[in-house]
């Protein structure tokens, strides 16, 4: 990854961030069962592109250690999700550079007992306005799979912009899946 001033921005950026009903913080190792057992749910793993299912033991602590090597890095930044009231961990959100564009993806999960509550939208909003006011982005981009319509209305009502589907691009659990991508312009912003 080429260094930058977007890539020293990112490895600077803010370590909390905090909403109205959320906060959004660096994991610590004492996650690793929260992270097994609510992103171990088939159900949520099946909506990303990424979550393991199943969500062996160990794999948490794995994940942990490269996510916290990513961010030294500067490469990629992943917030826990905990609620303000109660201090419960309740999912991820995350984007990864793309400095030579001044660009980053988002991505997100939410444990299943929490979903259809505004978390989602909640943290990416706070996630969208450290991109463009801290880390001064030009892009934001997201994707979904489309059998995940809900994903979509976060994009939405974070003020993302659809940009197209691309027809069986990806591959999980053995089936094909059409990918919806959505994105928001530092010019777009605020607006």
């Amino acid at each position: 990854m080429p260094e930058g001033p977007f890539k020293q921005t990112l490895a600077a950026a803010p370590l909390h961030l905090k909403t109205e009903r959320l906060h959004l913080r660096p994991y610590a190792s004492e996650d690793a069962g929260d992270i097994q057992r609510y992103a171990g749910d088939y159900d949520v793993a099946r909506m990303t592109t990424s979550i393991p299912y199943p969500y062996e033991d160990g794999m948490a602590e794995e994940w942990l250690a490269r996510q916290a090597a990513a961010r030294e890095r500067g490469d990629e930044l992943v917030w826990a999700i905990e609620l303000l009231e109660g201090s419960s961990l309740i999912g991820a959100i995350g984007i990864t550079g793309r400095p030579e564009v001044e660009a980053a993806e988002m991505g997100y999960w939410i444990a299943k007992p929490h979903w259809g509550q505004g978390y989602a939208t909640e943290a990416a909003r706070a996630v969208i306005s450290c991109g463009f006011d801290d880390l001064g982005l030009h892009r934001i981009y997201a994707r979904h799979w489309t059998h995940n319509p809900a994903s979509g209305r976060v994009m939405q009502k974070a003020g993302m912009t659809y940009e197209g589907t691309l027809r069986h691009s990806s591959r999980r659990f053995g089936e094909w899946k059409d990918v919806a991508f959505y994105s928001i312009l530092q010019s777009e912003y605020g607006r």
